[in-house]
């Protein structure tokens, strides 16, 4: 009984070691998008700070909505 009890954790203790793996890969890739995003928002934050500073502005009053 003490030998079956015994292959009984480890199995789960496997199971479990490869469970945490996949989420720490998964957290892993979350990271590295939220990495990249806020590489973007500071890139959009900056160009838009340039069209500020430079008195450009986007005139799209000429521009058709992309349904039309």
């Amino acid at each position: 009984m003490n030998e079956n009890r015994l292959i009984d954790i480890e199995t789960r203790i496997s199971y479990q070691e490869d469970t945490l793996q996949q989420l720490n890969d998964v957290v892993i890739n979350q990271q590295r998008r939220i990495s990249q995003l806020e590489d973007l928002i500071k890139s959009l934050a900056e160009r838009y700070q340039n069209l500020q500073t430079t008195g450009q502005t986007l005139d799209m009053s000429d521009e058709k909505p992309p349904h039309y």
